[in-house]
């Protein structure tokens, strides 16, 4: 028997009872029993349709415990701003010359950040960067002036979301090493920005179901009740 196989037949999970949310976590991290350190990801099934304008979630949530990621980052940017972005810690800065590479097929970045005056460059790798979802947006604060602060966001905590053709959002909280309470504080960071970026045109129930697991692990499902207790 495989080592997945015996690791599934080791789950003693009901994956349709609705947990509180700190119950979820515990058995989240009970069932991350790879070799490696397993990412924990949560998944919010919302009540929007977001074929509609105003029924569009995206933001950005700053986890305070961080994501356990090394985040790679991409800066377009010049001169001094550029020096800025460096001494940030990005890995990849540069103009014209970092455009040339990424449009010659250059993707060892995770997140990509530009300074204003860089925008015009950067709308021309729309059909490169836009369907990996790593396209620069002010809403989401990865265009602006203020590059520094985005990079030191994105390499602390800072974590996107959108919501999905489906109603979904989903993204990563952690790790399985991170402790219960550094993980508790995560999941209430990310569903607390859902919950502000709720659209005007949103009807009924907005957060109906969300589900936590682990890279190799079940999914557990929360009772989002008890993330409003």
């Amino acid at each position: 028997m495989s080592n997945q196989a015996k690791r599934i037949k080791a789950w003693t999970v009901d994956r349709e009872a609705l947990m509180p949310f700190s119950d979820a976590i515990k058995t989240v991290k009970e069932h991350a029993t790879a070799k490696f350190d397993e990412s924990i990801e949560i998944a919010v099934n919302l009540g929007v349709d977001p074929r509609h304008a105003d029924q569009q979630v995206r933001g950005v949530v700053n986890l305070p415990s961080g994501t356990g990621r090394d985040v790679r980052v991409a800066v377009f940017a010049k001169d001094a701003k550029a020096d800025e972005a460096r001494a940030a810690g990005a890995e990849h800065v540069g103009a014209e010359d970092l455009y040339e590479k990424i449009n010659g097929g250059f993707m060892d970045f995770d997140r990509v950040i530009a300074s204003p005056d860089m925008m015009a460059l950067v709308g021309r790798l729309g059909k490169v960067l836009g369907p990996r979802g790593l396209m620069p947006n002010p809403k989401v604060g990865t265009v602006t002036p203020n590059v520094a602060q985005a990079v030191k966001d994105a390499k602390g905590g800072a974590v996107e979301f959108r919501v999905e053709k489906a109603g979904i959002a989903h993204g990563g909280i952690g790790k399985a090493s991170f402790t219960q309470e550094a993980l508790e504080a995560n999941v209430k960071a990310y569903v607390d920005a859902l919950n502000r970026a709720k659209p005007a045109g949103a009807k009924g129930t907005y957060v109906k179901r969300i589900t936590l697991s682990s890279t190799m692990g079940p999914g557990v499902k929360i009772d989002p009740a008890s993330l409003t207790a």
